[in-house]
């Protein structure tokens, strides 16, 4: 067990290092912190919160759901809907390989890794209950991080839209966190919520 939980905490690090590497910061109390270790740590936080005895490849997913995702840029692939479809699913998969180098190299089994690439890659999402899991804290994150800044960069009718398909992905569990969270949040984001979900 001690010798598991030391690789559990290497692969941890070794994600983390990689965070690093994200050119892109944020500020946190006025210091610059890399957008990616941030994230991370947010999708960490709402997987233990959905999920206290969350499983290692859980855990593992959280931690890694966007390694190095700079390193392929969405003007690599035509600015239209379905070359936004082709640059996530070559994301996925590129998150999946560079986890699973990490893993490998540190002694990981084949079923650990082959599992955590189907929670990366969302494989039987509503099917799965910790691909779904997955799915409802990265939505958390989005809604308590991200939409704020999103909002300030579209119209009112897109973002009711983007809410509404939020919702949809999500299971009963992440819309009750959801709706506990969205009454700590800024007036206009519970409101465009309130709006989204007016007759659900």
């Amino acid at each position: 067990m001690a010798a598991e939980n030391r690789r559990f905490d290497q692969a941890i690090q070794e994600f983390d290092a990689a965070h690093r590497e994200d050119p892109r910061s944020i500020l946190v109390d006025d210091q610059e912190v890399p957008w990616s270790l941030l994230y991370h740590q947010r999708m960490t936080h709402w997987v233990k919160h959905l999920a206290p005895d969350a499983s290692e490849p859980l855990l593992l997913a959280a931690r890694c759901q966007h390694i190095r995702r700079w390193t392929i840029p969405r003007s690599t692939y035509p600015m239209d809907r379905s070359g936004y479809k082709r640059w996530r699913r070559r994301l996925a998969q590129f998150h999946t390989e560079q986890a699973a180098e990490i893993l490998g190299r540190i002694g990981y089994d084949q079923e650990t890794i082959d599992r955590l690439g189907k929670l990366l890659q969302k494989i039987r999402l509503k099917l799965d209950p910790e691909v779904q899991l997955f799915e409802d804290a990265i939505c958390l994150v989005f809604l308590e991080n991200e939409f704020s800044d999103f909002a300030q960069k579209h119209d009112e009718e897109k973002l009711v839209t983007i809410l509404q398909k939020t919702w949809k992905k999500m299971s009963s569990q992440g819309h009750q966190s959801a709706r506990k969270l969205v009454k700590q949040l800024d007036p206009e984001t519970r409101r465009l919520v309130e709006k989204a979900l007016e007759g659900s």
